[in-house]
């Protein structure tokens, strides 16, 4: 089989890893001039120099929240180090390391922005790409697409009451690349995600005052550098530079950073595909990967609050094994029918439709079921175990966990030698 995959980042690495192996051919479409995906540093926000839109960000000096042993693909370790919390450009390394040792680079199509992908007869597809330097119309036909290209593609930004009276910046965290611009200033960070913990951490080392505002559920016990307070959600604007909070307190500031998450974002899938968002909320797809309507698409990595790169090559290695005819999914009805019934189990654990791909501490079963249904290899326990202890290090010690280093001992225990 011919197959497209959408994006050169981690998933898209190793969906073309398991095509390869398996006997296909395929093509990577990345819209970078470098793979790696969200792990791409660059300077530039908005629009790169082709005037194409730049997806990345990462930011200055970002480290991993997680540690190594959890974050490597099964089949290639991360050169051993003393650190088990690594930086963005050795993450980055790694995945060239990874691309040369299985020979994807080949592959790889660089500079070429997807513009849409619609199927044809047969359950093939086409996809219309734009190569960025010479603005050439391309268009290729495929026997199955992977979708792999991130969530990290359009921001969430809040509309507060009186924004347009506030004088100072409000920028989302997507545009953050360095805390050297909150120099001096009383800057506001909304949102308790990944982003915001961390950049909160970043700003503080040069701003006067970092307001650290949300309404995170997690019982954060952390200690904060001096200059930093958590603060509840922020009401209105009232004037140029003063916020008022729901608490009915008011603060002056001078800078707002929007760390309020991402949209799952397709913008290239014709409504043909038959893929819907709705509260970001991906649907019709069966296991949250595999398109129901034409099951020679899957999305990569939707599922979050998970080992990722572990789930990733697992994700891949599942649709592989249906390309390969090694199993058989269920008929149309029967997939809608367990879509279904996995958001009704989420609605009766009290979740919303924004958490209709949370995993968490549910993300083992995800894994296990994968495994079962396709007969694969399973992601081995220990990774679960070691991701959740993580989170609740980074909770009660922002300033300090990344100093923490693990082992893993086997497929079920780990020790922390830190």
């Amino acid at each position: 089989m011919r197959v497209g995959i959408i994006g050169a980042g981690a998933a898209g690495l190793t969906s073309a890893k398991h095509i390869i192996q398996n006997g296909h051919d395929c093509e990577v479409l990345e819209l970078q001039e470098d793979l790696g995906g969200t792990w791409v540093y660059s300077d530039d926000v908005g629009v790169d120099k082709y005037g194409f839109p730049i997806y990345s960000a990462m930011y200055q000096n970002l480290r991993t929240n997680l540690p190594k042993e959890i974050m490597a693909f099964p089949d290639l370790a991360f050169p051993d180090k003393e650190k088990s919390y690594l930086t963005q450009a050795e993450v980055l390394n790694y995945l060239h390391q990874y691309t040369d040792e299985f020979n994807l680079r080949p592959h790889i199509k660089f500079n070429r922005f997807v513009s849409e992908i619609k199927p044809l007869e047969g359950n093939r597809w086409i996809v219309r790409s734009i190569n960025k330097i010479n603005k050439e119309e391309i268009e290729d036909e495929y026997d199955a697409i992977m979708i792999c290209n991130g969530h990290y593609n359009e921001p969430v930004s809040p509309t507060l009451e009186g924004i347009e009276k506030f004088k100072g910046s409000a920028t989302h965290s997507h545009q953050f690349r360095s805390p050297k611009p909150y120099k001096g200033l009383r800057v506001i960070v909304m949102g308790a995600g990944p982003s915001g913990i961390d950049i909160t951490l970043h700003v503080s080392e040069v701003a006067t005052k970092v307001i650290f505002s949300h309404h995170s559920t997690y019982d954060i016990k952390s200690k904060y550098p001096d200059n930093v307070e958590q603060r509840c959600d922020i009401k209105r604007i009232l004037n140029e530079n003063t916020v008022e909070f729901i608490d009915g307190s008011v603060e002056e500031i001078d800078a707002i950073i929007y760390c309020t998450g991402y949209l799952y974002s397709y913008p290239f899938l014709h409504e043909s595909c038959g893929i819907t968002i709705t509260e970001n909320y991906v649907q019709h797809l069966y296991k949250h990967l595999i398109n129901i309507k034409y099951p020679t698409m899957c999305l990569i990595g939707i599922p979050f609050n998970v080992c990722a790169l572990q789930m990733f090559d697992l994700q891949a290695r599942f649709f592989t094994a249906y390309l390969d005819e090694k199993m058989k999914l269920p008929d149309f009805d029967q997939m809608l029918n367990d879509e279904k019934s996995d958001m009704e189990e989420r609605i009766a654990k009290g979740y919303t439709k924004r958490k209709a791909h949370l995993m968490g501490v549910d993300q083992n079963a995800y894994y296990d079921m994968l495994a079962k249904t396709a007969k694969l290899k399973p992601i081995p326990p220990v990774m679960t175990k070691l991701f959740l202890h993580c989170i609740q290090c980074l909770i009660c010690d922002l300033m300090n966990f990344r100093d923490l280093k693990f082992k893993i001992i086997d497929e079920e225990n780990f020790i922390q030698i830190l």
